[in-house]
């Protein structure tokens, strides 16, 4: 069942932020969202030593909703509604490049000055990669995440 949304706020369906959508259009499928497919990547589990913490800095670089699952953990779904994962205690930093994930960002800038401002540090500036549109930081308990922006077309 295909559902259009317009002039929302957010999607009805999805909870989607779609007041980004130049043309206030949204549309979802209900039935497939999010994607579920043998050997996509769904869940993603962030060492913390504050979850608290945490939660506020990936909400407000990125607006990942937050949520209380039934054993009471903190958990995050992405905006895309396609990845979820919770913040763990007792384990260690993800501080070296080994696996590096990367985060869909809309301006690079703006992303890498948010997380300097809100406790995180870059460890590799933007224009490393070139042509791609890449960086890389560490967040306030030291994981290591890459950054990546899709080229305006």
């Amino acid at each position: 069942m295909r559902l259009w949304v317009k002039f929302r706020t957010f999607c009805a369906v999805c909870g989607e932020n779609i007041s980004r959508d130049p043309k206030g259009i949204h549309m979802t499928d209900e039935t497939t969202h999010p994607t579920y497919a043998n050997g996509k990547i769904c869940y993603i589990e962030i060492p913390s030593a504050d979850v608290g913490r945490s939660a506020a800095f990936y909400t407000k670089i990125f607006g990942w909703r937050t949520r209380r699952r039934t054993d009471g953990h903190l958990a995050f779904d992405d905006t895309a509604g396609e990845v979820s994962g919770t913040w763990v205690t007792g384990r260690k930093a993800v501080a070296a490049t080994g696996i590096l994930i990367y985060i869909m960002v809309d301006n690079m800038s703006l992303a890498l000055d948010a997380i300097t401002a809100n406790g995180g540090t870059v460890t590799q500036p933007m224009g490393m990669d070139a042509p791609e549109i890449t960086a890389r930081f560490q967040d306030p308990d030291g994981n290591v995440f890459g950054l990546y922006q899709q080229p305006k077309k």
